[in-house]
């Protein structure tokens, strides 16, 4: 009989030690979630995320594991066995086995009235602690078809396609996908040239979509340049396309190929061409741009900020799992500093990354139940393209550090979920639009229409009010970062040269002064409540890593101790 290696023990402490839900291991969260929602609602999500939260533990992540091998991968049939074209995209079972298990939560069912943003959120972040998984760019989409038909849908359109969308039956629902991007404009969607040409009752479009992510889609959300029209986003309008008739045939198109990606590959994404496919208006044809990127690309960066941040929390269980099983040199690793620092530090970025980002998902509920005012709807137009650039870095940078902690076996496909998910927030990273192009709709939208004094007004409110006066100190960095940008941020709103060069920094501040000052609201919220976090020291780390100007850890007494408050009270 083989010895027993005290490595392979401590390997198996590790996945033993692996949370059985993610959500009642997740303490910070659960926090969030009794901040943003009164009493009787937070008991109804709690239920609601528990349940979900369990599930994705013990019955989804198998079934991840197993259709994201390299073998298990989505393929295209483009013909049945007797020669009929399909354009089917074939998926392992394990895929829609866990489509219907994600489908029954109510993500997307609850999407069916507004008001809803919270529990859908959390149901998302959860999910997305596997990563993309294959489902979550679907649901995204959904959501915005969702969205785009309750706002901007013709009745009978509404009546006829919004029903499957918010079907909880995954084998009875219907997904969508959203095409915007061709070969000659990717973020330049203004260059776009599938047309839209009027055909008695419908209208028939035409051309190539180069990027088309959900390709098994059964609705398309579709940008294409309209008949007559004239050049630039003005000429686009916005249009839903069947996959198939009513007769069942196919709908005018066909896919070239699926591409092969670094990342989210277990979601099929193609070539598409469209030939006088029948397709339908949301909304006014020249309003078609405005609806695609205000209602669907907006829908699609909140949710991409909010898997970002599911990607980073999971980075923080395996890495402090790991750090606390494995031994190097006669003692666990976490009980290293350096190892002890590059925890705590991705602990505060996730943190800041779910603070911003649920505050966010306040809004959209605000919003879609038409209580916000015009302060909070310009606070949101600022941070749902703001946040889905700083949270997808973020996501990017935690979980190489994740990788670093666990060390070459960071780097095992079938070690940890950690090179699935570095893969996938790659992705996450440039969908909906790359960073540069975020930071430009961000500096454009703030020379339009004032934003960045909205944003200047929320955050100074925030730290004047309050009432821990332990929180003074980092208040005052954090007014003392604000007041430092105000006018080189102001200077590249009125000079268009000068924000082109700088702007990208500045705003990657004011992100972070603006997290910061997310994390003190919560963590006086807190104290008023006397509920004890990490928090504040969670914050104070933040704040001095990113906002104080000459800050030194050599110098502050606190550094190594604050640290260790973070790192053990990450627990489950």
């Amino acid at each position: 009989m083989s010895k027993e290696i005290p490595g392979r023990t401590a390997l198996r402490k590790w996945r033993a030690s692996r949370p059985r839900n993610y959500y009642l291991a997740d303490a910070n969260f659960m926090e969030a979630v009794a901040l943003l929602a009164d009493q009787r609602e937070c008991a109804r999500l709690s239920s609601i995320l528990e349940a979900f939260g369990g599930t994705v533990a013990e019955e989804i992540e198998p079934l991840v594991d197993e259709y994201e091998r390299l073998e298990h991968l989505p393929r295209l049939r483009r013909w049945s066995e007797i020669g009929e074209r399909t354009e089917d995209v074939v998926f392992h079972p394990a895929y829609h086995e866990a489509g219907r298990k994600i489908w029954a939560s109510g993500i997307l069912a609850c999407a069916a009235e507004p008001g809803h943003a919270l529990e859908q959120a959390g149901l998302f972040y959860l999910l997305t602690q596997l990563g993309e998984a294959g489902h979550a760019c679907p649901i995204a989409c959904t959501s915005g078809m969702i969205r785009a038909l309750q706002r901007h849908g013709a009745d009978d359109l509404r009546r006829r396609y919004l029903p499957p969308l918010v079907n909880p039956d995954y084998d009875a629902a219907d997904r969508a996908s959203q095409f915007l991007t061709e070969v000659q404009g990717g973020s330049d969607v203004g260059a776009n040239l599938v047309e839209a040409v009027r055909d008695g009752d419908v209208w028939r479009v035409s051309g190539e979509k180069w990027f088309c992510s959900v390709a098994d889609a059964d609705q398309f959300l579709v940008t294409a340049r309209v008949e007559g029209a004239g050049p630039g986003t003005r000429g686009l309008g916005t249009f839903l396309i069947p996959r198939r008739l009513e007769d069942g045939s196919l709908n005018g198109f066909s896919l070239r190929r699926l591409k092969i990606k670094l990342g989210t590959r277990a979601m099929a994404s193609g070539e598409i061409d469209f030939d006088r496919a029948e397709a339908y208006p949301i909304g006014r044809p020249d309003e078609g741009f405005k609806i695609a990127v205000g209602v669907v690309l907006n829908t699609s960066r909140w949710l991409n900020a909010v898997g970002s941040t599911g990607i980073m929390r999971r980075c923080c269980v395996e890495a402090f799992s790991y750090a606390r099983a494995r031994e190097a040199f006669g003692r666990p690793i976490v009980e290293f500093p350096a190892v002890r620092e590059t925890l705590a530090t991705m602990k505060a970025e996730q943190a800041a990354a779910l603070s911003s980002t649920f505050f966010l998902t306040t809004l959209v509920d605000r919003i879609e139940l038409e209580q916000a005012d015009e302060h909070e709807r310009k606070v949101y137009r600022w941070l749902v393209n703001t946040n889905k650039y700083i949270t997808s870095v973020a996501a990017s940078d935690v979980t190489r550090q994740a990788v670093e902690v666990l060390g070459g076996n960071g780097t095992i496909e079938d070690f940890s979920p950690l090179p699935r998910l570095l893969r996938d927030n790659v992705v996450f990273e440039s969908w909906e639009g790359t960073h540069n192009v975020l930071v430009a709709q961000v500096l454009r939208d703030s020379a339009k229409l004032g934003l960045l004094s909205n944003v200047h007004d929320a955050i100074r409110t925030w730290i004047d009010h309050l009432a821990d006066e332990r929180l003074a100190e980092d208040a005052g960095i954090v007014a003392n970062a604000l007041t430092d940008l105000g006018d080189r941020a102001a200077r590249s709103v009125t000079q268009a040269d000068y924000g082109a060069v700088h702007f990208r920094r500045q705003l990657t501040a004011l992100a972070r002064v603006f997290q910061a000052a997310r994390l003190l609201v919560e963590a006086d919220e807190e104290a008023k409540r006397g509920i004890e976090t990490p928090k504040r020291d969670i914050a104070a780390f933040f704040i001095r890593r990113h906002l104080a100007g000459g800050y030194r850890p050599e110098d502050d007494p606190e550094f190594a101790a604050r640290i260790d408050r973070i790192v053990e009270s990450e627990r489950w």
